[in-house]
């Protein structure tokens, strides 16, 4: 399956940003999604995750009650709503997807994911 990240950009801290990934290739609704972020000079972090059918969602406690992950099955595209955006978010954020693990709950661990976006840049600053 192919991802396509979008929607990153400049936003001024307290700000809104929608973040989009695009599949292709692939049966969406079979893989488990994430959101992760990797900033300057920093390991990459798991930020997101949504499952399969039912759609549980898992968060970092660093943007849990900021960021809301989502999953359109029938439009193949995952998700992340980003509020009340911080500097310590700026950061590459990546999407991935998952054909293996739990059924229902998504991994967080890069690890456990197959598939790959290109990143979009998200930069937090006034």
């Amino acid at each position: 399956v192919q991802l396509q990240a979008s929607g990153g950009g400049l936003v001024q801290p307290g700000g809104s940003l929608k973040l989009s990934c695009a599949a292709s290739g692939g049966t969406f609704s079979s893989y488990n999604m994430g959101w992760f972020r990797q900033a300057p000079g920093k390991e990459r972090e798991f930020v997101a995750g949504i499952g399969r059918g039912i759609g549980i969602t898992y968060y970092a406690d660093s943007v849990k009650g900021r960021f809301t992950i989502s999953r359109d099955d029938a439009k193949n595209t995952v998700y992340v709503q980003m509020n009340s955006l911080k500097p310590e978010d700026t950061a590459v954020y990546y999407c991935a997807a998952a054909s293996g693990g739990s059924y229902y709950y998504p991994g967080r661990k890069d690890f456990e994911y197959d598939y790959w976006g290109q990143g979009t840049l998200v930069t937090v600053s006034s």
